[in-house]
C-alpha cells in the first residue's frame, strides 16, 4: 500500500528476502524433476480411478505420451471402459509364499519415460523381493527420473491421520503413505461424493462384489463413517490449499489481507486484563474452529517497563499456549504496523484487541488516534475486533516498586545529566571564539549520543536539561531563567523538539539494534551447534559439543542423560549440576518437558528436555538456568526446541553410523566364515566318499568279529561327517545367493518315507512311529531341500535322545496348512536356551559334548522352509519332557488330476 497523506502509517511492500532465497532453492530442487498428481478422495468407490483414467483420455487426445503403470479397476465395468485406447505397462510377475503375483514393473517403466505414468493405490505395499517395499518409493524415484506421476488416495492411508481413522471406524489401516508426499504434490484432485450416493454404489455392486459388499455395509461402510472420513479429506485438502495460497502470496509480496479462512490474530500489550482476553479468544476460537495466534509487540516505549509487567506478559503467553495458540514476540517500532505485518504474513482474517479507555484524551481536539484506527488505515480490509474485558486500563508505564527498578536505568539519568553539564562547560569555552548558535549544536549531539548510549528516557531527560542549561548560562541575562528576548522562546521551542526527536530517533535505532543483534545470537548459536554436530563421529563428541555450546547460549548449567544398551538412562560424562534421572525417565517417556518452569514436576531444579528425532527419543537434555524467566520468552523457547532437535538428530545419526560399521563388520566376517566353510567342505567330500565306499565295499566280505565293528563304526561316522559337510555347504550357499527352489507335486507319505530310508541306518536304535493319514493333499516343494529338513529333525532326535525312546512323526491339516510334527519323548529343550536360539547358526543344546556336530542342522532346516513360505517352530511337552517340531507348510491349489 503505497504512503499517501491519508494513510500515514502505511509502508510500501516489500518482498522477504529469505523467501525469495527459499523460492529460487525449491525451483532449483525442482528443475528437471517430475511433477505428482494426487486424486484424493474420501473412500474406496468414490471415482478416484475413474477420474484419472478420463483425464488421462483427454491428455492422450492431446498428443502426450500416456502410459498406464498399474490401474485397479476392482472388476467395475465404466472404470475398465476408460482403459480402452490407453497403452498398459505388462505387469512383473514375483514369488511370494509359494503363488506369482503381479506386481508394478518399475524398471520397465524407466526405460519407457512416458510424458505421463499412472500409477494407482500410491499407499500399496510391493511384495517382497521389489526395489522399494512402498509404491510412494517407487513414485519418488520415477519423479526424479523427471516423469510426471499420477496416482490415487484415500485420506485413511495418510500417515497423520492414521490413528484418527482407527478411532472413527475401529479398523487399524497398516498401509500408509508418509504427510510430506502429500503435501509436495504438484496437484491434488479432490474426487467426492455424498455418502448417500457412495451407499448407493454399494449396493448395486459398484465398489466391490455384492457379497463382499454385504459385508462391508455391516463394518466400514456405515453412514457415520463415511460422513467423518469425507469431512476429514476435506479438511485436510482445505489446510493444503490454505498453505498453496499463503506461498503464492509470499512469492508474489501481496501484502493484502484474504480472508479465505478464519484465523484470529490476538494482540496483548502487557495490560492488567491480557489474561482474560487470551480466554475469551479461546472459547471464541473454539467455537469457530479457527486457528489462532497470541502476539506481543516488543515496541521501543515498552523497553523500559519494571519486571512485574515483564513478566505478566510472559505468563500471558504461556497461558496462550497452553490454551492451544501460536504465541509470538515481535519487535516494532509502531504497534500497529507491526501488527498488520504480522496479521499479512500469517494471513490473518480477524485481529483482536481489548478495548482501552482513553482517559482524558478523548475531549481533546488533537486526539491521537487511536490504535484500531490505525490498523484501519493500514489494513482495510482486515476486520478488527475490539472486546471489553475487564480489569483493562489504558496502557501506560507503570512505576515499579524501589526495590524492582533497574539500576541501569538511574545510571542512564545520572549519565546524561553529567554529560550535560559537560557539555555546558565546554559551551562556556568555546563562546569566546564562536556565538551562541553554533553552541546549541554541542548540545543537540549530547541529546544523540545520550539516546543512543542509555536510551528514550535518559534522551529525553537530556533533551530538557540542555534546553534549561542553555537558557541559564548562555541566554541574557545570563544565570537566571529570565529572557528578554521572545526570540529565544522560539529557539528553545525548536532546540527541544529537534533534540527530542533525535533523542527519539537514536532510541528506536538503539532498541532495532538490540533486536537484531538478538535474532543474530539466535541464528548463529543454532548454525555454529549444526556445523559441530555435522562433523561429530562419536557420540562423546556430540555430547561434547552439546553441553558446551547449549551452556553457552542459555547461560545454564546443562547435562545430558543417554540410554544404554538396556534403555537405561545414565548420565553423560562432562555434564554439570544435580541431575534427577527419574524426571529425565518421565520425560523421556512420556515425550515431554518436565521439571523447572512447566507444569510437571515442577519442584525440580533444572528442565529436563526429551530429545526427540525421527524414529525415537534418543535421550534427555537438562538444563539448570540461572534466569529462571529466560525460557518463557517464545523466542528463547523455540530455539531450545531447535538445538534439542539437532543434537536429537545428531544423536540418531551416530547410532545408525554405529550400527552401520558393526553390520559391515559382522557381513565381511560372514563371507569370509562362509568362504572358509565352503573350501573346506570342498576339499573333505573327496575323501570322505572315499571313506564311506570303501567301508560299505568291505562289510559284505567282512566275517563278524572286531573287524566287521570297526568297518560299522567307520561308516556310521563317515556317513554322519558327509552330512554335516553337506550342511556347510547348503548354509554356505544360502548364505551366497539364497535358496532356489525346483518345485514340484509330492505327497507327505513320499517326502516321510524317503528322509526315513535315509535315516534308516541312524535310527535303528529308536523306535519310529508314524501317522500320516491318507487323502492329505499334495505339496508343490523342492524334493531335495524338504528332504534335508526331515533328515536334519531326525538327525538332530536320534543324537539328542537315548537309545530305545520313540520317535513320533504326525501330519494334519489345519486351515489352509498342512502340519507336521516331529516329536521325540527324550530330555526336552535345555532350560539355558529359548526355543528360538536353537535355529540361530552354530547353536547348539549342549555346548560341552560328545554328541557331534556344528550347530548348523536346524538352521538350515528353517531357511529351507521359510523359502516354501512355512515355518518351524520347537517347544517342549510338559508331560512327557520331550521335544515337538511343528513343521507348517501352506497347501498350494491342488492340480487337476487325469481319470
Amino acid at each position: 500500500m503505497p504512503l499517501t497523506a491519508s494513510n500515514p502509517y502505511a509502508e510500501p511492500a516489500r518482498p522477504d528476502p529469505d523467501a525469495l532465497v527459499a523460492q529460487l532453492q525449491a525451483e532449483q530442487r525442482q528443475a528437471g524433476r517430475g511433477k505428482l498428481r494426487i486424486y484424493f478422495g474420501s473412500n474406496a468407490g468414490v471415482g478416484k480411478t475413474y477420474a484419472m483414467l478420463a483425464a488421462a483420455q483427454r491428455e492422450r487426445q492431446a498428443g502426450r505420451s500416456v502410459l498406464v503403470g498399474l490401474a485397479e479397476t476392482h472388476g467395475r465395468a465404466e472404470t475398465e471402459q476408460q482403459l480402452h485406447g490407453l497403452e498398459v505397462l505388462p505387469r512383473r510377475s514375483l514369488a511370494y509364499q509359494g503363488k506369482r503375483l503381479a506386481e508394478f514393473d518399475l524398471d520397465a517403466a524407466l526405460a519407457r519415460h512416458p510424458d505421463v505414468l499412472l500409477l494407482d493405490e500410491l499407499a500399496h505395499s510391493n511384495v517382497a523381493g521389489s526395489r522399494h517395499p512402498k509404491r510412494w518409493q517407487d513414485v519418488q524415484e520415477l519423479l526424479a527420473a523427471g516423469i510426471e506421476v499420477w496416482t490415487t488416495l484415500n485420506v485413511q492411508h495418510l500417515e497423520s491421520l492414521n490413528d484418527v481413522v482407527s478411532g472413527i471406524v475401529g479398523i487399524q489401516v497398516h498401509e500408509t503413505v508418509p504427510d510430506h508426499i502429500f503435501d509436495d504434490a504438484d496437484e491434488v484432485v479432490v474426487v467426492d461424493i455424498s455418502p448417500e450416493e457412495l451407499l448407493k454404489r454399494l449396493k448395486a455392486g459398484k465398489v466391490y462384489p455384492l457379497e463382499q459388499a454385504e459385508r462391508a455395509s455391516r463394518n466400514f461402510f456405515r453412514l457415520g463413517n463415511l460422513l467423518a472420513l469425507r469431512e476429514l479429506a476435506l479438511r485436510r485438502t482445505a489446510d493444503r490449499v490454505d498453505e498453496d495460497m499463503r506461498d503464492y502470496r509470499r512469492e508474489r509480496a501481496i501484502g493484502e489481507v484474504w480472508p479465505a479462512r478464519e484465523r484470529l490474530l490476538v494482540g496483548i500489550g502487557g495490560r492488567a486484563g491480557d489474561d482474560a482476553l487470551v480466554r475469551q479468544v479461546a472459547r471464541l476460537a473454539r467455537r469457530l474452529e479457527a486457528e489462532w495466534m497470541v502476539v506481543y509487540v516488543d515496541a521501543p516505549e515498552r523497553q523500559h517497563r519494571p519486571r512485574p509487567a515483564q513478566e505478566a506478559v510472559l505468563k500471558t503467553l504461556a497461558l496462550a499456549e497452553r490454551l492451544g495458540a501460536d504465541t509470538a514476540t515481535i519487535p516494532g517500532a509502531q504497534v500497529a504496523q507491526a501488527l498488520v505485518g504480522f496479521a499479512r504474513e500469517r494471513n490473518a482474517s480477524h485481529l483482536v484487541l481489548a478495548r482501552v479507555q482513553q482517559a482524558f484524551s478523548r475531549w481533546l481536539p488533537w486526539r491521537p488516534a487511536s490504535l484500531p484506527e490505525q490498523i484501519a488505515l493500514l489494513e482495510p480490509g482486515l476486520d478488527v475486533l475490539v472486546l471489553s474485558v475487564k480489569n483493562t486500563k489504558p496502557e501506560s508505564v507503570p512505576r515499579a516498586p524501589v526495590g524492582d527498578k533497574s539500576p541501569l536505568a538511574w545510571k542512564g539519568y545520572l549519565g546524561a545529566s553529567l554529560a550535560c553539564f559537560a557539555a555546558t562547560a565546554m559551551a562556556e569555552l568555546l563562546l569566546q571564539v564562536f556565538d551562541p548558535a553554533n553552541v546549541v549544536m554541542l548540545f543537540l549531539l549530547v541529546v544523540v549520543l545520550s539516546a543512543l548510549r542509555w536510551g528514550r528516557g535518559p534522551g529525553a531527560w537530556a533533551a530538557l536539561l540542555s534546553v534549561m542549561l542553555f537558557d541559564f548560562y548562555f541566554v541574557p541575562p545570563r544565570n537566571s531563567f529570565s529572557v528578554n528576548d521572545t526570540q529565544y522562546i522560539f529557539t528553545f521551542c525548536l532546540m527541544l523538539g529537534v533534540a527530542l526527536v533525535c533523542g527519539q530517533l537514536m532510541a528506536r535505532l538503539r532498541h532495532e539494534a538490540r533486536v537484531a543483534a538478538e535474532r543474530e545470537r539466535r541464528a548463529g548459536a543454532l548454525a555454529r551447534l549444526a556445523r559441530d554436530l555435522s562433523g561429530a563421529l562419536t557420540q562423546e563428541q556430540v555430547t561434547e559439543i552439546a553441553l558446551s555450546t547449549v551452556s553457552g547460549v542459555f547461560d545454564a548449567q546443562t547435562g545430558l542423560l543417554l540410554p544404554d544398551s538396556q534403555e537405561q538412562l545414565h548420565i553423560a560424562p562432562g555434564s554439570q549440576g544435580a541431575i534427577d534421572t527419574s524426571v529425565g525417565n518421565w520425560s523421556m517417556e512420556h515425550r515431554q518437558m518436565a521439571g523447572q518452569g512447566t507444569d510437571t514436576l515442577a519442584a525440580a531444579k533444572a528442565l529436563y528436555v526429551p530429545l526427540m528425532a525421527p524414529v525415537r527419543a534418543r535421550g534427555v537434555l537438562v538444563l539448570q538456568l540461572r534466569t529462571a524467566q529466560r525460557l518463557r520468552v517464545p523466542e528463547e523457547r523455540r530455539l531450545l526446541d531447535a538445538c534439542a532437535s539437532q543434537i536429537a538428530l545428531a544423536l540418531e545419526r551416530v547410532h545408525f553410523v554405529d550400527i552401520a560399521q558393526q553390520t559391515q563388520v559382522a557381513m565381511e566376517g560372514e563371507r569370509m566364515r562362509n568362504t572358509l566353510l565352503s573350501a573346506v567342505s570342498h576339499d573333505l567330500r573327496t575323501p570322505l566318499t572315499g571313506i564311506l565306499g570303501a567301508a560299505q565295499t568291505a562289510l559284505p566280505h567282512t566275517p563278524p568279529g572286531a573287524a566287521q565293528d570297526m568297518l560299522v563304526q567307520i561308516r556310521n561316522q563317515a556317513q554322519a561327517m558327509q552330512q554335516l559337510v553337506d550342511n556347510l555347504l547348503a548354509m554356505a550357499r544360502l548364505q551366497q545367493g539364497g535358496v532356489h527352489l525346483k518345485r514340484e507335486w509330492l505327497p507327505v507319505e513320499e517326502l516321510v518315507g524317503s528322509a526315513l530310508q535315509q535315516m534308516r541306518e541312524r535310527l535303528s536304535a529308536h523306535v519310529v512311529r508314524t501317522e500320516v493319514p491318507a487323502g492329505l493333499p499334495l505339496l508343490q516343494v523342492d524334493a531335495v531341500l524338504m528332504q534335508r529338513v526331515l533328515v536334519n529333525l531326525l538327525d538332530n532326535a536320534a543324537k539328542y535322545t537315548p537309545a530305545g525312546t520313540v520317535i513320533q512323526i504326525t501330519a494334519r491339516v489345519e486351515g489352509a496348512d498342512c502340519v507336521l510334527v516331529l516329536q521325540d519323548f527324550g530330555p526336552g529343550l535345555p532350560s539355558h536356551v529359548a526355543a528360538e536360539q536353537l535355529f540361530e547358526p552354530f547353536t547348539r543344546g549342549v555346548t560341552e559334548s560328545s554328541v557331534s556336530g556344528m550347530g548348523l542342522g536346524l538352521t538350515l532346516a528353517q531357511r529351507i522352509v521359510e523359502a516354501h513360505g512355512g515355518s518351524l517352530h520347537a517347544e517342549s511337552t510338559l508331560a512327557t519332557q520331550g521335544t515337538v517340531f511343528s513343521l507348517r507348510l501352506p497347501v498350494p491349489e491342488q492340480p487337476p488330476v487325469d481319470e
